[in-house]
């Protein structure tokens, strides 16, 4: 029996939290549970004495339903939306009064500045946040000044301890998986990369630990691990068989398909050789691919994030690999820990060896990789979201 097998508690079922249990065992346990494996909700019987009681637990500390809001930087892509859909079912089962907010685009901290202001005058308990950028910082104090328990959900803040703490992905090994397999997949040809970033003009750390993450798979000398284009434009990858490499662009696509299909239109202005697109999520690879058809040009694209959309494209072919993060486990666990930091006092601890609490991943494609862990698209999408 494979890793895969072994880790599927919850394959049977796309509800793959088993909320408030995987949010107990989590608590107690806090393990890292491996950056490439597909994380387990177990199951446990004595996980729901049920929204009533739950309500009543609240209750019991004197202030009423516990406030807590989601604060997400997009309500339009997927992951944000499955992330606020598993908050409301956690909120639910545990009587929690929840308030979702959202920027009207990725990078809109304004509007996520003023969503923590509002959790702050609504005298909330909690805010669970994907923060937009470092701008977003200053609030985030303010609301943990006047005593909320702030947690980063899916982007860690820099510094990490902007926050109480964060549920994520470990993005740097999502980038990772997607560069090793892209490695072996080209067998020691030249290698010719698009890369397809987030952002150009803030730094936000899902952005350089996917794109740094990708490099180091592909076995490029990164230089600053934090800081997205600094790698020599041209030289030799280490991974799979080895091979010699150019980097024709780094361009920002603000996580959108129009945004990487302008991309990707750029940088075939500059080379129309390219046969690998790094994509930091799969609307900017979809756009990517719709360049590269109008071009009539292919070339091996990959992307993170595993929604059911992804994984649909993975499977049709428009991207070779992606790696699956868990973004309803992500809410869940969050919505969790602010109910037991409020009803017993108990707070939630990072995984062994990081600053977070890592919430899993797994390489998704129907190629695999000699030596790169991976699942199938039809496994993937047992699990996917959106």
């Amino acid at each position: 029996m494979g890793r895969y097998e072994r880790n599927l508690g919850f394959v049977g079922t796309r509800r793959l939290l088993g909320l408030a249990a995987a949010a107990a065992l989590a608590f107690s346990a806090c393990s890292s549970s491996g950056a490439s494996s597909v994380p387990s909700a177990a199951a446990s019987g004595a996980a729901s004495a049920g929204t009533s009681a739950a309500a009543s637990a609240a209750g019991s500390t004197g202030a009423g339903k516990i406030g807590v809001s989601l604060i997400t930087k997009t309500s339009t892509n997927p992951f944000f939306i499955a992330m606020a859909n598993g908050a409301k079912e956690s909120a639910d089962k545990l009587g929690i009064d929840l308030t979702v907010a959202a920027g009207k685009e990725d990078g809109d901290t304004a509007t996520q500045i003023t969503a923590i202001e509002n959790a702050i005058s609504k005298g909330d308990k909690g805010i669970l946040i994907t923060p937009g950028g470092p701008d977003v910082n200053p609030a985030i104090k303010k609301a943990r000044d006047a005593g909320l328990f702030v947690i980063a959900l899916d982007t860690p803040p820099d510094p990490a301890d902007t926050v109480d703490i964060t549920f994520a992905t470990d993005n740097f090994e999502a980038g990772k998986l997607i560069g090793e397999w892209t490695a072996v997949t080209l067998d020691g040809k030249a290698a010719t990369i698009a890369m397809l970033d987030l952002f150009s003009d803030k730094i936000v750390s899902v952005d350089y630990a996917r794109d740094q993450g990708f490099l180091t798979g592909m076995g490029i000398d990164v230089k600053d691990a934090k800081k997205n284009g600094d790698e020599a434009p041209t030289g030799s990858y280490t991974g799979g068989k080895g091979g010699t490499y150019t980097i024709v662009c780094n361009l920002p696509t603000q996580g959108a398909e129009t945004g990487g299909q302008t991309a990707m239109e750029n940088c075939l202005s500059k080379n129309p050789d390219i046969n690998v697109v790094y994509t930091i999520n799969e609307p900017a690879a979809n756009g990517a691919y719709k360049a590269l058809q109008s071009a009539g040009k292919t070339a091996t694209i990959v992307s993170v994030d595993g929604g059911c959309a992804g994984v649909k494209l993975v499977k049709d072919g428009v991207i070779g690999a992606t790696s699956q993060q868990y973004p309803l486990k992500m809410a869940s666990l969050g919505v969790q820990a602010i109910y037991d930091l409020v009803t017993s006092g108990k707070k939630p601890t990072v995984s062994s060896g990081l600053d977070f609490f890592n919430t899993g991943v797994a390489l998704v494609t129907d190629k695999p990789a000699a030596g790169v862990d991976s699942i199938t698209t039809d496994e993937a999408t047992k699990i996917c979201w959106g």
